[in-house]
């Protein structure tokens, strides 16, 4: 019996302890409405970031091999700079295995993605796709549904992803069946695998063909006369067991320049291997120097939900010991009755837990309602995972955490109050009592006015990009990929449908918005013997001026009348300027045995990214076997969708087996924005959740202010005071807390946003008028925040609050 009395009489004291704490909740319903919404608020914002950290931190674990798993890549310095690529030559795959094997499990070499047409009788599916060497399911661990990781070895196989399986052949079994791939291979299924995850490089690759079909299909790439001169493929390797990924990037880093010529090696090629574990969130380099990259954001929002929970917390810390004074007879009766002080700690810190865990739960709620519209912003395919381990132990560390931070100050604070006093009613909460309160208000407001501030300069940033000048005109312009039909055919396809009048003009070219080819080996009068250059050469037709409307600042366009224009360069202002010429046109660049003359000068187009300096780039009539997209510009005076109608009808008397399929350039354009937007809507809503929780607890605090002074204000009235008076009366200490959080806000987030800026060199230039509306704003929330409490107190009979007196 006396084993089990202190059993008991704990199990009664923790029931006595939940019993009062649900009654103190229920009794005070719009302080814990306060308490429990602001901390729901703040956890679920922590949930959805760390659920978003997890998914970037875990990239590509999916691969058990991932942390063998590495990209070949290349440093070399190019035009002055040291410039980083990820594109190699065929030959690197077959150099690294036959002179460092030993260092390597698996070399593989691969195409770049692309979405090739699969046809299966009459049915045509275009999926995105990969060539491999045979080694790169095993190197990348494919779950497979049918048939084994050997599925490449014969050349006309095919692997597909479940998804791509039940695309072409719905619910029969695909293997050993045939399809043909853009409309000339016939290749057969030899294995499904599961598709591979969000958070994975290769996320998007559903078809795998094997690379012996790609050197089958592209004959060029083994007759070539300076095979290591031309960066066109991807390698990517699996180091042996214990082998180590630095030493093997210093053994390898001379391989391509052992290779190449004298002209080459004035690039200084180094060849080094970045880690499968950094690709997601180290892949940015600057001058040959790897300088993060995604990392940046997961601290950001690892920093951002943090401040958040801290301030929900600080909400429950403030109103706490701000209502000290009604719960200090409870304190000093439960003293006098026995109570130690570790009793009245251990009451404090349940009330502190029980409304953590009711804000827990109302924040899976949360999570469960907003977690799609967090997937759409943040481009994500996140769910709660309700049967992981991990996420329940997670969840009560979590738990624990936020209750120790939330009741830690409340309970020791409140539990230190002197019986004696207490009950004398001498007890009085001291001058000095409110200045922790005081403080943590203006933490609170220092984060919103920082996220603030943030919110503004992201979206002034991503606006001045995309005012930059882009050297052509955007609007109107549809790209469709050059088929092979089009290239016999091409003008009569043009001159169909300008008369169609479904488009003013059309071109031949490469992507418009993005670099698809570059050469070196130039050489032009004036030009130090010892750089090393490396131009975008961009192939285009006669027309392409015209058709993007580009401006020409010196000299003329190319001309369908002159055949020596076969032999000439329209260049940009940007490789003018680098080239040293003052009046470029009519001057002679040379290229191995060939010369080409300077017809005319454009301005920069952008085709790569908004945030960076464009290149010096050069254009030149070619082929249309050089050119991989047809460029058209829509008729402004008719109706876009009726063109479109137009040319897909024309399309199709050319191309009866490709399926039509455009891109408005704009559109295409508008994508380069996507991370920076992303970053900015994320930032956009922590900030407006922030500045939400920080408002609970300042109506919270106006609430007890007024409450407290409500016979202060009545003898006002009663002498005269009129209600702005009491407006600002009341008022005035909350805009001042403001105030400070703003003076400490402004140099920390001046600090941090220009070190964030200094990662694009095409930025703007942090304005003092950012700060004072930040400011306004801030002081603006506050003060609609409070005054409905002021004005309710402001407002009220004053017969009422004095007539106990």
């Amino acid at each position: 019996m006396s084993y089990r009395k202190p059993v008991t009489e704990h199990k009664k004291m923790i029931k006595n302890y939940l019993k009062t704490t649900w009654r103190n909740l229920v009794k005070s319903k719009g302080y814990s409405a306060i308490n429990i919404g602001g901390l729901a608020m703040g956890m679920a914002v922590v949930m959805l970031i760390g659920l978003w950290m997890y998914d970037e931190l875990t990239f590509n674990t999916y691969h058990k091999n991932y942390d063998q798993i590495a990209q070949v890549m290349q440093h070399a310095n190019f035009n002055g700079k040291v410039t980083t690529q990820t594109a190699n030559p065929a030959l690197m795959g077959p150099e690294l295995r036959a002179k460092y094997g030993s260092d390597f499990k698996y070399v593989v070499q691969a195409s770049w993605n692309y979405k090739p047409l699969l046809s299966v009788g009459d049915k045509q599916v275009a999926q995105e796709g990969i060539y491999f060497e045979q080694e790169a399911p095993e190197m990348l661990t494919l779950h497979m549904l049918k048939g084994t990781r050997a599925g490449l070895h014969d050349p006309h196989s095919i692997m597909l992803s479940a998804s791509a399986a039940q695309s072409l052949f719905g619910k029969e079994d695909p293997m050993g069946k045939t399809l043909t791939v853009d409309n000339s291979q016939e290749v057969k299924v030899t294995g499904v695998y599961e598709d591979l995850p969000n958070n994975t490089s290769f996320s998007n690759v559903k078809v795998i063909l094997p690379w012996t079909l790609w050197l089958i299909q592209n004959p060029w790439a083994k007759e070539m006369e300076q095979p290591w001169g031309s960066n066109f493929t991807q390698t990517f390797v699996q180091v042996a067991e214990q082998g180590d990924m630095k030493s093997i990037s210093t053994k390898i880093k001379n391989v391509k320049l052992d290779n190449v010529g004298e002209e080459d090696q004035k690039a200084q090629w180094v060849v080094f291997l970045h880690p499968m574990r950094k690709w997601n969130l180290y892949n940015e380099f600057r001058n040959g120097i790897n300088t993060g990259g995604g990392i940046q954001y997961v601290r950001l929002f690892g920093l951002i939900g943090s401040f958040v929970l801290l301030l929900a917390c600080i909400n429950f810390m403030n109103l706490a010991t701000a209502r000290s004074e009604k719960r200090a007879k409870e304190v000093g009766i439960r003293k006098t009755v026995g109570s130690h002080r570790w009793q009245l700690i251990g009451r404090f810190f349940a009330e502190s837990y029980v409304t953590v865990l009711l804000a827990f739960i109302l924040s899976l709620l949360l999570v469960i309602l907003f977690l799609p519209f967090f997937n759409e912003v943040a481009g994500k395919k996140i769910s709660l995972p309700w049967l992981h381990p991990v996420f329940w132990g997670a969840s009560l560390t979590f738990i624990f955490i936020t209750g120790l931070l939330a009741g830690s100050y409340p309970a020791f604070y409140l539990s230190s109050f002197r019986p004696l006093k207490v009950l004398k009613g001498t007890f009085k909460i001291g001058r000095f009592a409110s200045v922790p309160r005081k403080v943590l208000v203006v933490i609170q407001f220092t984060v919103s006015v920082m996220l603030i501030i943030g919110t503004i300069i992201v979206y002034q940033q991503i606006q001045y990009a995309k005012n930059r000048p882009v050297g052509y005109t955007k609007k109107g312009l549809i790209s469709l990929n050059f088929q092979d039909e089009l290239r016999n055919h091409f003008d009569a396809f043009r001159t169909e449908l300008k008369n169609s009048g479904a488009i003013v003009e059309m071109a031949g070219c490469v992507p418009i918005t993005n670099i698809w080819n570059t050469n070196g080996g130039f050489d032009w009068e004036g030009k130090d013997p010892d750089l090393a250059t490396d131009f975008p050469n961009n192939s285009v037709s006669h027309d392409f001026g015209k058709t993007v409307q580009w401006q020409v600042k010196a000299g003329r366009d190319f001309s369908v009348d002159l055949a020596t224009d076969s032999m000439a360069f329209v260049i940009n202002e940007s490789a003018a300027r680098f080239m040293g010429f003052k009046d470029p046109v009519g001057k002679t660049i040379r290229r191995v045995d060939e010369s080409y003359t300077i017809i005319g000068v454009v301005s920069d187009i952008l085709q790569e990214s908004p945030f960076f300096p464009v290149r010096p780039t050069f254009y030149h009539l070619d082929s249309y076997d050089a050119m991989v997209n047809i460029i058209l510009k829509l008729n402004p005076e008719q109706n876009a969708s009726q063109s479109i109608s137009t040319i897909e009808k024309v399309w199709k008397k050319y191309v009866d087996n490709v399926p039509f399929d455009y891109s408005f350039v704009d559109e295409t354009f508008g994508n380069k924005f996507k991370g920076e937007e992303r970053i900015g809507k994320l930032s956009s809503c922590f900030a407006i959740i922030a500045i939400l929780i920080s408002c609970l607890g300042l109506f919270g605090m106006a609430s007890f202010v007024a409450e407290q002074r409500t016979k202060e204000i009545g003898i006002r009235k009663v002498l005269g005071a009129s209600l702005a008076n009491l407006l600002r009366l009341l008022s005035k200490e909350f805009v001042l807390l403001v105030t400070v959080s703003c003076i400490i806000a402004v140099p920390i987030a001046w600090y941090y946003l220009g070190q964030w800026l200094s990662n694009y060199d095409y930025r703007i230039e942090v304005s003092w008028v950012v700060f004072i509306v930040a400011t306004i704003l801030a002081l603006v929330i506050t003060i609609l925040t409070v005054s409905f409490q002021v004005f309710k107190a402001a407002t009220a009979n004053p017969v009422n609050s004095l007539k106990d007196e």
